[in-house]
This record gives C-alpha cells, sequence and structure tokens, in this order.
C-alpha cells in the first residue's frame, strides 16, 4: 500500500471538516441525490474511497448492504471508530476493505455492485481514467455509479472569495490547485467524466451541484456555526434545490455525475 499519505490529515478530513456547515451539507444533499438513483435497499454498495464512511454509513442505516474501500489505515480507523457507534444490525451490513482505488475490482474479488460510489478521491488524481475504468468494472448490470469530483469550471470561486484576484484571474484556465486540506488536487468536468464513463458502456443519467452557497460563504469569511440545527437544515435545503437548477449546479464548485450500466451488457 505504501506510505499512508492521508495519516496526517485523518482528523482534520474525518473529525473536522465532516462537522462543520459544509461537511453536513455536502453529506445531507448527495444523500438525497443518491436516494434519487439507486435501487432500493438491500442493494449492494462499494464505496471507493470512502474515507470514515460518511456518505456510505448513511446508507449502510438505511438498510443497504456497503463495502467500504479507502487505501488509508489511519481512514479506516476513522471509519471503524464511526461504525462502532451504530446499532449492530447496521455493523453487520458493513464491510472494510483497505485497497486503492485503481485495484478495486482486485480487492473485492470481481464482485458486482449495485451502486458503485467515488466521492471525492477522483480528485486527488492527475489522470482519472484508470480510477474510472475500475468503478465501471465493478458495477452490475442495470447498476449505477456515482461519482463526485472538483468542478473545473469553477475554479476560480474560491481564490475570488479569498479576495487573491490574481490568482482567481489566472484560475479561469487553470488544471490544478492546492485543495483546503493543503494536498494537490486536479478538478475535472462533467463532460470529461461522462465521455470516460461512456466509453466504458455506462450511460450518465443525472448531474447535480453539490456546494455553492455555504461555499462561497465560507470562503468569504462568514461563520456558520454547525450547532445552529435550524440555519444547517435550511441551508441544506436550498442547496438541495440548487444542486438540481441550472445555472446554480453550474455554478458549483464540486458536482456530482451519475451514471448507469444498461441491463444485459456483461463485464467491461
Amino acid at each position: 500500500m505504501g506510505n499512508d499519505t492521508w495519516a496526517d490529515l485523518a482528523d482534520q478530513f474525518a473529525d473536522g471538516a465532516y462537522a462543520t456547515v459544509k461537511g453536513r451539507v455536502r453529506t445531507y444533499v448527495m444523500h438525497h441525490q443518491l436516494l434519487e438513483q439507486l435501487p432500493a435497499a438491500p442493494a449492494s454498495v462499494l464505496d471507493v474511497g470512502g474515507g470514515a464512511g460518511h456518505q456510505s454509513f448513511p446508507l449502510a442505516q438505511a438498510g443497504y448492504e456497503v463495502t467500504l474501500i479507502d487505501p488509508s489505515a489511519a481512514m479506516l480507523d476513522k471509519a471503524r471508530e464511526r461504525l462502532a457507534r451504530l446499532p449492530a444490525e447496521v455493523r453487520e451490513r458493513v464491510t472494510l476493505l483497505q485497497a486503492d482505488g485503481e485495484h478495486a475490482d482486485e480487492a473485492v474479488g470481481g464482485r458486482h455492485f449495485d451502486a458503485v460510489l467515488c466521492h471525492g478521491m477522483l480528485g486527488y488524481m492527475e489522470d482519472p481514467e484508470p480510477l474510472v475504468d475500475q468503478l465501471c468494472r465493478c458495477v452490475a448490470d442495470g447498476g449505477i455509479v456515482s461519482i463526485m469530483a472538483g468542478n473545473a469550471h469553477a475554479m476560480a470561486v474560491r481564490p475570488a472569495m479569498e479576495r487573491r484576484w490574481e490568482d482567481a484571474l489566472a484560475s479561469f484556465d487553470a488544471r490544478a490547485e492546492i485543495g483546503v486540506l493543503g494536498v494537490p488536487t486536479w478538478p475535472t468536468t462533467v463532460e470529461e467524466i461522462s465521455g470516460l464513463l461512456q466509453a466504458r458502456g455506462v450511460e450518465p443519467v443525472r448531474w447535480y451541484g453539490v456546494w455553492l452557497f455555504v461555499d462561497w460563504l465560507d470562503f468569504g469569511g462568514a461563520e456558520l456555526d454547525p450547532n445552529d440545527r435550524k440555519q444547517v437544515e435550511a441551508a441544506a435545503a436550498v442547496e438541495l434545490e440548487a444542486s438540481r437548477r441550472d445555472p446554480y449546479r453550474a455554478m458549483s464548485r464540486v458536482f456530482h455525475l451519475v451514471g448507469r450500466k444498461p441491463s444485459g451488457q456483461g463485464r467491461s
């Protein structure tokens, strides 16, 4: 597995980022987007690069059978900590495996899943094609592939909201940046990832935005209180509606693309 590059970031990511208003909004918005596309529980879900399970554990709580793979031992430790706090019947529906996304098919023994999720890992790879190939290999006929990635069309938003005007001007044509966790990221586009899916027999069916207003407020320096439940719920409702509509979804720094593998296609 090599060095665990996420070992020093696990606490910041799992305990910090997801506890913020932005983190809670992301989980809420993507959960509801997924429920629009997923087959009914107890369908099988593979979460590639699933980290501490923030996106897939709620699916396990809803009755889905979840297999989470992640290359980071530290992140998987965080997943075990969170899983231990869930009821026994939920824990029984979750399997954790240490593996990188580029070997997902091998890690799960060639098994096919009703849904394959990859929410964030793609952005940490300069070349997304090998990972997309693995996602498509792991999905069953009739199943969905769900990808969340940084939106290259909105690269100027973060530096502009942080008043880094020269960086913002340069970002209009940029395809790489240092992300909020301090590591390199490579945003992509809905069009590019759609093309990779189609080349592997998976047809794009819907795409959404993920963050818009809470993202801009955060980078603009506004204080959003994660303990203000009423505010968090109201913000999440607005973000969910914006995520489905033009032009708002295209202005989000992150997009969520869902594709479906036609029934009877067989293994890619």
